[in-house]
C-alpha cells in the first residue's frame, strides 16, 4: 500500500487519508464527510479549511456520488496490492426517524429498544448527533429523566444520559428547559443517590449534565438547590468516580459558590474536608484550578474557614501548590492564606503557616516573576504577622533578606 500512488483528487484535503464519503461544499471544495463535519460542528469553525471563505454549519454538504465510484473503482482495482475497498456509506440520518424514536419513548415496552438505536446513532457520527438535536432529542431525553424521577424507574437511565453525553445540550435550550421544568436537578440529585449497574458511568454523566445545565442557569435557580444537591455532588469527589466526574462536580459547585447559602450547605456537606483531600492527591491541573477556585469562596465564610484549619493538611497543601502548577492557582492560594490569616490568625495558625512552610514560599513569591498584586497580597500577609514569624529560627534569614521589601 505504502508503494501505491494514490490520485490526490481522492484525499481529504483535511486529514490527508482516502476519501469513504466525500462531499461538496457551497465553496465548491469536496472533503471526506466525517472531517468537514468535524471541522464545523466538532472545532466549531466557520470558514472553509482550503479557500477561508466563509462555511455556516448548516450550509449543505452535497454527496459526491460520482467520485466515490471512482474511488471505490480504483480501490477494487488495486486489492491485490493491500488496498481495502470504500464501503457504500450509509443514508443520512433523517428527522422523521428521529421522531419517531422519541415517541417510542412513551410506550414502555419500546423504551429500551429506542434509547438503544438512539445511542447506537449518536455514536456513529457529527451528522447524526446535529440531526438529534435539530429534532428536539435532548428535550427528550431531559423529560425521560423525569418521568423515570417520578415513577421511581431505573432502566434506560443510563442510556439517556449516554446520550445527552454524546449530543451534548445545546446552551440556548439549557436554560428555557430549567425554567419550564425545575424536577430536573432533583431528577439528577436522585440519579447521583441511586444504587444501579456501571453507577460510576451513571454517577460521571449525571454530574456531567447538571454542569451544562447549571452554566447557563439563572440566579434564581442556583439560589434554590438544596442540602441534599450539595451532599450528593460532594459525594463525587468523594468517591472519585471517574477524573472527569471530579472536574464536573468541582464547576458544579464552582457555579454555585457566589450565593451565600450555597456556601454554607457546602461546608455543612463536609466539602471543603473533600477537597483538601482530593489536592492531597495530586490531581492534574486543571482539577487544582477548580479545587483551589472552590476552597477560596468557602473560606469567605467562617464556618469553611473553621473546617479548612481542623484538616491537618490544609496550610500545606495551599503552599506547596504556589509557584508549581499556573497563575491561577497562584492567585486563589494566595487569596485562601490571606482570608486565613485575616480572619483566624491565631498562634497555632502562626506556628502552622511556619511548619507547612507557607511564610518562606510567601517569600519566595516576592523575588519570582509573577503579577505585581500577588506581589502586593503576598506582602500584606507577611506583614500582618511579621513581628511573629521573624522570631522563627527556621524563616529568621528569609524575613531578614527580604524585611525592607515586606515592611515598608
Amino acid at each position: 500500500m505504502d508503494d501505491i500512488e494514490v490520485p490526490r483528487f481522492f484525499i481529504c484535503p483535511i486529514y490527508l487519508q482516502i476519501m469513504k464519503d466525500p462531499v461538496t461544499t457551497i465553496t465548491g471544495i469536496t472533503y471526506d464527510r466525517e472531517s468537514i463535519e468535524r471541522w464545523l460542528f466538532t472545532s466549531e469553525n466557520t470558514t472553509c479549511p482550503v479557500t477561508k471563505q466563509s462555511l455556516p454549519k448548516d450550509s449543505d454538504l452535497t454527496p459526491n456520488h460520482t467520485l466515490r465510484r471512482l474511488i471505490q473503482a480504483w480501490c477494487t482495482e488495486n486489492a491485490s496490492n493491500g488496498v481495502d475497498r470504500i464501503p457504500t456509506p450509509k443514508p443520512c440520518l433523517d428527522k422523521a426517524y428521529v421522531l419517531k424514536l422519541i415517541k417510542n419513548l412513551s410506550h414502555h415496552k419500546l423504551q429500551i429498544e429506542a434509547l438503544t438505536q438512539m445511542e447506537v446513532l449518536a455514536a456513529e457520527n457529527e451528522r447524526n448527533r446535529k440531526c438529534m438535536v435539530d429534532a428536539g432529542l435532548p428535550k427528550a431525553m431531559l423529560v425521560f429523566i423525569v418521568s423515570c424521577f417520578e415513577n421511581g424507574q431505573v432502566s434506560g437511565i443510563q442510556e439517556a444520559l449516554c446520550i445527552l453525553r454524546l449530543i451534548k445540550i445545546p446552551r440556548s435550550e439549557s436554560r428555557v428547559f430549567l425554567c419550564e421544568n425545575g424536577k430536573i436537578i432533583e431528577s439528577l440529585t436522585w440519579i447521583l443517590g441511586c444504587k444501579m449497574d456501571n453507577y460510576a458511568t451513571v454517577k460521571s454523566h449525571a454530574v456531567s449534565v447538571l454542569r451544562i445545565l447549571l452554566e447557563d442557569a439563572s440566579s434564581s435557580v442556583l439560589k434554590r438547590l438544596k442540602p441534599e444537591f450539595f451532599e450528593r455532588i460532594v459525594g463525587v469527589l468523594r468517591e472519585k468516580i471517574t477524573q472527569q466526574g471530579i472536574k464536573d462536580a468541582l464547576e458544579v459547585l464552582l457555579e454555585a459558590c457566589p450565593w451565600a447559602g450555597n456556601r454554607k450547605m457546602m461546608v455543612e456537606s463536609g466539602a471543603v474536608f473533600e477537597l483538601i483531600e482530593l489536592e492531597l492527591g495530586s490531581p492534574q491541573r486543571r482539577t487544582t484550578e477548580l479545587n483551589l477556585g472552590v476552597l477560596f469562596h468557602l473560606c469567605c465564610c467562617a464556618e469553611g474557614r473553621a473546617q479548612f484549619l481542623s484538616h491537618g493538611g490544609s496550610i500545606a497543601v495551599v503552599a506547596k501548590r504556589i509557584l508549581r502548577v499556573s497563575p491561577e492557582v497562584n492567585d486563589r492560594a494566595i487569596l485562601i492564606l490571606s482570608l486565613i490569616c485575616k480572619f483566624s490568625g491565631t498562634s497555632m495558625v502562626i506556628q502552622e503557616m511556619v511548619d507547612a512552610k507557607a511564610v518562606p514560599k510567601l517569600c519566595m513569591l516576592l523575588q519570582a516573576d509573577c503579577a505585581p498584586y500577588l506581589k502586593n497580597k503576598a506582602r500584606e500577609i507577611l506583614r500582618s504577622h511579621f513581628d511573629e514569624w521573624k522570631n522563627f529560627p527556621c524563616i529568621f534569614s528569609s524575613l531578614s533578606c527580604l524585611e525592607y521589601k515586606v515592611s515598608r
